[in-house]
């Protein structure tokens, strides 16, 4: 299932990442259809000082920003459910953050089934194995 990494601007403390979290598997589920006990989330944080778009800092500019990447198996959503799933990220990432700069990123990738798993099994094998029981 998928694995979630983020990075956004902030700290812990201006940013809860339970409140992240939250949003991300909200919106993973209901959107996407992947099952909560099997999703990851990983967060991290950076300085706004310390993050660029074009020659200008976010502290400089007063904006916030964020990273999202998101692995799901190839061919398990549809371009309609990635179009509302990224659109949903950035306007709650947007509620969240504060004054989001444009350049916000929402990167789902598509991965091959057989290029990787969890638990030691490929996704590949999972579904196989699914079908045959």
């Amino acid at each position: 299932m998928p694995i979630l990494n983020i990075t956004v601007t902030g700290t812990p403390e201006t940013v809860p990442a339970s409140q992240v979290a939250a949003m991300l598997l909200r919106h993973t589920g209901e959107i996407l259809h992947k099952a909560a006990p099997l999703t990851a989330i990983a967060i991290g944080y950076r300085d706004p000082a310390h993050w660029y778009v074009g020659p200008d800092s976010l502290a400089a500019l007063g904006k916030a920003s964020f990273f999202l990447d998101i692995k799901i198996s190839d061919e398990t959503n549809t371009a309609a459910e990635k179009a509302a799933y990224i659109e949903a990220i950035y306007r709650d990432m947007a509620a969240l953050l504060g004054d989001l700069h444009e350049v916000s990123y929402v990167h789902i990738d598509d991965a091959r089934p057989a290029a990787w798993g969890w638990g030691g099994v490929t996704q590949q094998v999972r579904a196989v194995k699914k079908v045959l029981m």
